[in-house]
């Protein structure tokens, strides 16, 4: 099966970029009769939808933080699918029940922040259930009694595979379920689809999936399911190279969706891809957006050669997401990799404000005579 034909097929054109909310995506909801199953702090619509009439029921949810929004994309992608009219389709939908929630945080979306109208991080509320986003997602789970639960989130830059000097492209994770982080059977079933999922991907990103470190809190939402007996699933989207826009990633997020589901159609779940999913490399906070190496600087009238880097600033303007590049390490880069790596061969560093670079500094500066960097690039 060629999966990145299918998604083509199916990719919903109407989404690009990381500024998604629920203005975006309510058209495409209206299409396929969303139910309002709720409000946001701030009154916006909480949407759910449903499809299929298969025994097996699968709760997905995405954008529970507002500026995560690479799953939603692929998850509209994957909802295009269930709604081809294929025999591919027909047969998912005659096995499954779908409930899935879009957008949990459509305030966050809106601003683009992680947390909800009230700064309250949804995925830390699991317990308290203090915000009327996370009571809708209680509800809901307990009324629709899933088998499975999908938990859909994107990850930063950040996070590579290992020491591999990959980036996390995608990343899994089967939440632990007590503090012991005890493999149960529930806990074994979501293993093995995310060992499905894996398989297939390593055919498109391979060495570019990594696995989230299982530490157990009870107040995360797929920690707190996981402990409820229901096997869940959390999928990260990560970076792809030259990809901040996230529509490479966007692809493999559909895949993901797709294989896993295809893998719970297909076979019955053994509990035996234990081992093949501890042998998916953990994440590792290894990347830096911007690496500069061998850069002069004149520091208290001393000449030295020094490496730093830059981090792209997400900055929300005129509802357009910008990336702002700034100064965040000097030295000690070690076992670090840059997504873009400069070698400024020993040019000397210049700025209007400043003879060497500074913490937070914006990443516009020259190296040497010919070498003008403009928010953290070479543009000549």
């Amino acid at each position: 099966m060629n999966y990145l034909q299918l998604h083509e097929q199916n990719k919903e054109k109407s989404l690009y970029g990381r500024y998604i909310t629920i203005k975006h995506i309510e058209p495409l909801l209206q299409k396929y009769k969303a139910e309002t199953i709720g409000k946001s702090v701030l009154g916006k619509p909480i949407y759910k939808l449903e499809f299929g009439i298969g025994k097996t029921k699968m709760l997905i949810w995405s954008q529970m933080h507002g500026n995560e929004s690479t799953t939603t994309k692929g998850l509209l992608d994957y909802i295009n699918f269930l709604n081809s009219n294929t025999k591919e389709s027909e047969r998912i939908l005659s096995k499954f029940t779908f409930c899935i929630i879009p957008m949990l945080n459509p305030d966050g979306a809106d601003m683009y922040t992680r947390e909800n109208a009230n700064g309250v991080d949804l995925n830390r509320d699991a317990q308290n259930l203090s915000q009327p986003e996370s009571i809708v997602l209680r509800k809901t789970f307990e009324e629709f009694q899933p088998h499975f639960c999908y938990n859909l989130h994107d990850q930063r830059t950040i996070f590579g595979v290992a020491d591999s000097g990959n980036p996390a492209t995608v990343s899994f994770l089967a939440p632990a379920f007590n503090e012991s982080l005890d493999i149960n059977e529930v806990r074994a079933k979501a293993m093995n689809v995310i060992v499905a999922m894996n398989k297939i991907l390593q055919k498109y990103i391979p060495n570019q999936i990594g696995r989230f470190d299982d530490s157990f809190n009870i107040n995360c939402v797929g920690d707190t399911f996981q402990h409820l007996h229901i096997p869940t699933i959390l999928i990260e989207a990560g970076h792809f190279p030259n990809d901040y826009e996230r529509e490479e990633t966007r692809k493999y997020i559909f895949i993901a969706l797709f294989s896993g589901i295809n893998y719970l159609n297909e076979n019955d779940i053994v509990l035996n891809e234990i081992d093949n999913y501890l042998k998916i490399p953990q994440n590792k906070v290894i990347f830096y957006d911007i690496v500069y190496k061998n850069v002069k600087i004149n520091y208290d009238n001393k000449e030295k050669i020094i490496n730093f880097a830059a981090q792209y600033k997400e900055v929300l303007y005129k509802d357009k997401v910008q990336f702002e590049a700034r100064i965040v390490q000097i030295e000690y880069l070690d076992n670090f990799f840059g997504h873009v790596v400069i070698d400024a061969d020993g040019e000397q560093f210049s700025s209007d404000e400043f003879y060497f670079p500074k913490i937070d500094q914006k990443a516009d500066f020259c190296l040497g005579k010919s070498k003008k960097v403009v928010n953290g690039l070479i543009n000549n």
